[in-house]
């Protein structure tokens, strides 16, 4: 009897042990990290290539990172250096010296955009005027006509006009110097300026797929050109005329290139075959530079936990795809402005949850930081803010001496001197 009990104690104890193992291993064990074998380093200054796109066809459906070296932070006007002689990639020069930025105007702005005298003009929300200000904060109506209830403004970016959109569909074109106004289609969508202004791109959206066309015309809907039948793809077209006037929208119904990988057709005026452009991931939003040979993008994957990620490429029709790189900071294309090729001025929030990327209104509420990229060394300048703002649209003045920001969750316009 004793050697039974004992034989019973000993499978009690060791049935203990090993659920206190077990209990261990699940909730308090914590793996040393591993170093993955096989890679080198790469030099410093350099970004990783990334490859090159395809050639594209119609608008038909068809079946890497940055290394991180850190963030490093030094005093205002000193700089750093690597062994080389280069500056390292990724670094961080933060700004702290003085408050840069200045509130000009308390007025609810709605599509703010640069104007040709060097300020910025936009949509009064309150009292449904047009305004043209300048940076120092001097205000004029561009004209003494109300609009109520303005859901879009397009902008010429080389006249005083713009196309004015409503809730309801309703479209006009308005002339700001003469008071021109005319009615545009309401099937009509998704407007887009050529560099001159001489002409508009939009969506032609019929109530028939067959009946959905890529379209351009002059700003009074004359002079129609049918570009290219999107039938049902017409929501995986962007329409974004490109300064060299080149490229009038990019779609997203290349060949299949997997779950985190996309092909976007480049498309022309004229049927061109332009070559096509790979994009890692999904959720495209994009920036031309001001002379349209880079553009910047940001995508999301599974790569980076479905976060919004910038990146930058070569963008003229034979140059597209070419020195495509990621720029190592999450945040959206629309919440940036590219002052020239080279430099881009981006709100990037403090934190992103994961998933962000298929709802940026997850970040409406999260406070930004602003930095300056050097697109081509990957060194992100950090601008001082001295205050809480989440960028809403971002713009530069013509002769790039001020940058234009709006606030998510507050009225006005601001600005940061540049020069």
């Amino acid at each position: 009897m004793d050697k039974r009990r004992l034989v019973y104690a000993g499978i009690f104890l060791l049935i203990c042990i090993l659920l206190g193992y077990a209990i261990y291993r699940v909730f308090f064990y914590k793996p040393k990290p591993q170093i993955p074998t096989g890679t080198t380093s790469g030099q410093q200054g350099q970004f990783p290539a990334v490859g090159e796109g395809k050639t594209p066809g119609q608008i038909t459906t068809g079946p890497s990172g940055l290394p991180s070296s850190g963030t490093r932070t030094t005093t205002p006007g000193m700089t750093t250096t690597d062994t080389t002689g280069q500056r390292p990639t990724g670094v961080v020069d933060t700004i702290t010296d003085k408050p840069l930025v200045n509130k000009i105007t308390d007025i609810k702005t709605k599509s703010a955009s640069a104007s040709k005298d060097g300020g910025a003009r936009f949509y009064n929300e309150q009292d449904g005027h047009f305004y043209t200000i300048d940076s120092q904060g001097n205000a004029r109506l561009l004209n003494d006509k109300v609009f109520y209830n303005v859901d879009k403004v397009t902008w010429s970016p080389a006249n005083n006009e713009s196309i004015v959109e409503y809730p309801d569909g309703a479209n006009i074109y308005f002339n700001f110097d003469t008071g021109e106004q005319v009615t545009l289609p309401s099937h009509w969508e998704e407007f887009s300026f050529s560099g001159e202004g001489g002409q508009i791109a939009a969506k032609s959206m019929g109530l028939d797929q067959e009946n959905r066309w890529l379209i351009t015309s002059d700003p009074k809907g004359n002079n129609i050109n049918l570009i290219e039948p999107m039938g049902e793809n017409a929501s995986k077209v962007i329409i974004d005329w490109s300064p060299a006037r080149q490229v009038v929208a990019l779609s997203a119904t290349g060949e299949a290139q997997g779950s985190n990988r996309q092909e976007i057709l480049l498309i022309g005026l004229n049927g061109e075959n332009f070559r096509s452009l790979t994009i890692e991931g999904r959720g495209l939003q994009e920036q031309w530079s001001p002379e349209g040979d880079k553009l910047l993008h940001s995508v999301y994957s599974g790569r980076n936990d479905y976060k919004p990620e910038l990146w930058i490429t070569d963008a003229t029709p034979d140059t597209v795809g070419e020195n495509r790189r990621p720029l190592g900071v999450n945040t959206w294309a629309n919440k940036c402005t590219m002052a020239d090729d080279r430099y881009a001025y981006c709100g990037v929030p403090d934190s992103l949850e994961t998933g962000a990327g298929f709802a940026p209104q997850m970040a409406d509420n999260v406070p930004d930081k602003l930095f300056k990229i050097d697109t081509v060394t990957g060194i992100k300048t950090q601008i001082s803010l001295e205050g809480l703002y989440t960028v809403d649209s971002i713009f530069t003045s013509e002769d790039g001496s001020t940058l234009y920001f709006t606030d998510k969750s507050q009225n006005g316009l601001f600005t940061i001197p540049l020069k």
